[in-house]
């Protein structure tokens, strides 16, 4: 039997809330994925072309610090990485993540809330950043996703 994460960077609590009922729906740990430096309202302000967020996401190269790493990464098999779309990707953040572990022959899935567009080119900016790794396609969920509808999801992709 596979041991599955559920790892997650949320701005607002939405991202936060999806994880925590995917996690419940496929039996999986839990993991937040926390910046070093939390995120202030006026940092994620997005229509300020100088906020952090604007910032960070205007430059490919960006890597957001993380407060912790997860000890036992080795110990999972499948890891779901949730986030808000931002600009139509992962937030670079994500990538900071994904970057920390050698996640070779470990399987990665991506999941999202937006306000209203999809998954974009989320695996095109990923897939660099887990080498070795099969990158499934994700999919963007509503906030208020059912956990029944989560776990058909997931089983049908870890078919």
């Amino acid at each position: 039997m596979s041991k599955k994460l559920v790892a997650y960077f949320s701005a607002s609590g939405v991202t936060a809330k999806l994880a925590e009922t995917l996690s419940e729906a496929i039996g999986a740990d839990l993991y937040a994925i926390e910046p070093e430096i939390p995120y202030t309202k006026a940092d994620l302000n997005w229509m300020n072309k100088k906020s952090r967020s604007s910032i960070e996401m205007n430059d490919p190269a960006s890597r957001p610090a993380i407060a912790g790493k997860r000890g036992n990464m080795g110990d999972y098999d499948t890891i779901f990485v949730g986030f808000p779309i931002w600009w139509y990707v992962a937030p670079t953040i994500i990538n900071t993540f994904l970057e920390s572990y050698d996640l070779t022959g470990k399987t990665i899935i991506p999941f999202a809330t937006s306000g209203g567009s999809g998954m974009g080119k989320t695996n095109e900016k990923l897939q660099p950043s887990c080498p070795g790794a099969k990158l499934m396609e994700g999919k963007v969920w509503k906030k208020n996703a059912k956990e029944a509808d989560l776990a058909v999801w997931a089983e049908e992709l870890l078919k």
